[in-house]
């Protein structure tokens, strides 16, 4: 094993021991429904502690790591379904920040204060032609005005990244949360939060000029595509293992479940659907200095394929017991749903696909 595999494993095993001692899960369950969403406790540990709020972000701002040990704790946050703003911070937030040169929140960030991107459009995609959000100066500063579609962690968040159109075309503002009016929704995933975002008149500064936001987002959503394709093969892979599990243990007629010949067939199905998406993510991570763009979409398409199948067949081969709300099958089944759209669908990626190799 090499240093860098060694260090990944490490990490691994320390995001690992974190989302046990938080409950794995089954943290989702204690999240209060007037709460902001996420388990604090074990964002503090892992944001503050382990470090990991500033993972993939450039080192003078207090960043450390790149893509392959984002990806590395995305898949283990995946497999716990552990509620915690790592995608929509860290990641998404501060590559944004990052890329628009925003020191001092970025510096936040990597503290572990949380920021959402208030910049996607109700289909879930990046649309600098189909803002919500409209921008203004006034005085020496700006201020920005709109209702966008509802952000990952609105409710927890502290900072706002807005995409407003300006009189230049799509610019990026930082907005105080406690600027605006931030309500938290309800969600079919409900271990990832979302708020409706209301601004009014809301106080901002201007972070791209001239219209450039667009160069500043497309690259961060690369590289959450990327992250949310790892949380997706830990989804995956916890389903998998779930159910693996479970038909050696159940029995019917006498024998386990497991050595009837179609569930054995269904599982090696999952099997090949699983190590497929682990291929599609390490090819992207492989890619973070090339042409993530092409491979950040083949991986989304591949893994939010692979999770829902998978997450689907969890439910059937627990039989009764995996449509019950005790169990924690309905949790990822939710979670591949929601996670199918998030950043576009399957059928969005593939399109990006075809029109980046020129079909």
């Amino acid at each position: 094993m090499s240093e860098t595999e060694e260090l990944l494993a490490s990490l691994r095993a320390t995001v690992r021991g974190v989302c046990a001692s938080a409950g794995g899960p089954g943290a989702v369950r204690r999240l209060a429904e007037d709460g902001p969403g996420i388990d604090q406790r074990a964002w503090d540990v892992l944001a503050r502690q382990v470090g990991l709020a500033g993972l993939g972000l450039p080192e003078d701002a207090g960043g450390l790591g790149g893509l392959a040990e984002v990806a590395a704790v995305a898949e283990e946050l995946g497999r716990a379904l552990l509620p915690v703003p790592f995608l929509s911070s860290t990641v998404l937030c501060g590559q944004v920040l990052a890329a628009a040169g925003a020191s001092a929140a970025l510096a936040r960030v990597a503290e572990g204060e949380v920021a959402t991107l208030v910049a996607l459009t109700r289909d879930a995609v990046w649309d600098p032609a189909d803002l919500a959000v409209t921008a203004a100066p006034a005085g020496d500063g700006w201020t920005v005005d709109g209702t966008p579609a509802p952000v990952l962690e609105g409710a927890a968040a502290a900072l706002l990244v807005v995409a407003a159109t300006t009189a230049e075309g799509p610019d990026l503002f930082l907005v105080d949360a406690a600027a605006a009016d931030v309500v938290r929704v309800p969600t079919l995933d409900l271990s990832r939060a979302q708020a409706r975002v209301t601004l009014t008149d809301a106080p901002a500064v201007r972070l791209t000029v001239r219209g450039s936001a667009d160069a500043v987002v497309r690259p961060a959503l690369d590289v959450a595509a990327v992250a949310l394709a790892a949380e997706q093969l830990g989804g995956a892979s916890a389903c998998l293992e779930l159910t693996v599990a479970y038909v050696k243990e159940r029995t019917q007629f006498g024998r386990p479940v497991g050595s009837f010949q179609a569930v054995k067939h269904t599982c090696a199905d999952l099997l090949v659907l699983v190590e497929t998406a682990r291929s599609a993510v390490v090819r992207a991570v492989a890619a973070e200095h090339g042409d993530l763009h092409e491979a950040a979409s083949v991986a989304q398409a591949w893994c939010s394929d692979a999770f829902r199948t998978v997450s689907a067949e969890t439910v059937q081969l627990h039989g009764g017991i995996g449509f019950t709300w005790e169990h924690d099958a309905h949790l990822y089944f939710r979670r591949a749903r929601a996670d199918a759209v998030l950043l576009g669908s399957a059928a969005y990626h593939r399109e990006r696909i075809a029109t980046a190799l020129g079909w």
